[in-house]
């Protein structure tokens, strides 16, 4: 069985990128293509096959792929973009993950980003944040609920999304910066880490997690609970509140060759 990630490369306008909650700084957009030329080289060097998603030059923040659609399953929810920037992005996501042969459902109804979505086994944590209203989390929890999964509304007051703030190990523990989240009860297990750039993991294997290197405390904490830890340098994508989650999709369980 294939494991892919959908990637989506940076664009000439990146330093054009929205930015709600954090001072505006120029992101130097060679070293941005740089990092994200080493962020795909290691999702490679752990056995992950990325499929690229075309770049669009009209959508600055288009390289944040995440936002674009939400995979359960096999079931690919293509999403309603929360800013009107990124209205547009999502349409060549859908395209690809129809070529992979998920079965591709749309959004019907609010708006919703992909970086409010936290799944945890069968439990999927949405983020009712400025990006994602009370509709889109309506409107994800009828698709998905039929599928056998339990969405659960978050609230996320102070930063632009769920998984700014929170992600989750393999193990199903959900990790965060405490300053940023607004409710860690609603997570059964939660562990605070000490770097605001430590809240977001993405995983790899069900003992190797992805981490930026801007975090270098938060890998040693998780290092100690027994992970192999893969760092990569995202501090260009982090001037756009972004993090290693947001810049690819990782669709598992596909038959090699998909």
């Amino acid at each position: 069985m294939s494991r892919i990630a959908l990637v989506r490369p940076p664009v000439d306008a990146l330093d054009s990128g929205v930015v709600d909650h954090i001072e505006k700084v120029p992101v130097d957009v060679p070293r941005a293509r740089e990092q994200w030329a080493g962020y795909v080289a290691a999702l490679q060097g752990a056995g992950w096959r990325t499929v690229q998603v075309p770049a669009s030059p009209a959508h600055p923040d288009s390289v944040f792929v995440e936002d674009t659609v939400v995979v359960y399953g096999r079931t690919a929810v293509i999403t309603r973009p929360g800013h009107p920037s990124r209205r547009g992005e999502q349409d060549a996501t859908a395209a690809v993950v129809a070529d992979l042969g998920l079965d591709v459902v749309y959004l019907p109804a609010g708006t919703l980003d992909g970086g409010d979505v936290l799944k945890v086994g069968s439990t999927v944590f949405v983020g009712r944040s400025d990006r994602t209203d009370d509709d889109g989390v309506r409107a994800l929890r009828r698709v998905l609920t039929p599928l056998g999964a339990t969405v659960v509304a978050v609230p996320v007051t102070t930063v632009l999304h769920l998984k700014t703030a929170v992600t989750a190990l393999p193990d199903g523990t959900v990790i965060g910066y405490e300053p940023f989240v607004d409710e860690p009860r609603l997570f059964g297990r939660f562990c605070p880490v000490p770097e605001p750039e430590g809240a977001a993991v993405m995983v790899l294997s069900p003992d190797e997690v992805l981490l930026s290197a801007s975090a270098p405390r938060t890998a040693q904490l998780l290092t100690s609970f027994g992970y192999a830890v893969r760092t990569v340098e995202v501090d260009e994508f982090e001037k756009l509140e972004g993090c290693v989650t947001c810049l690819s999709v990782r669709v598992r369980d596909l038959p090699d060759g998909a």
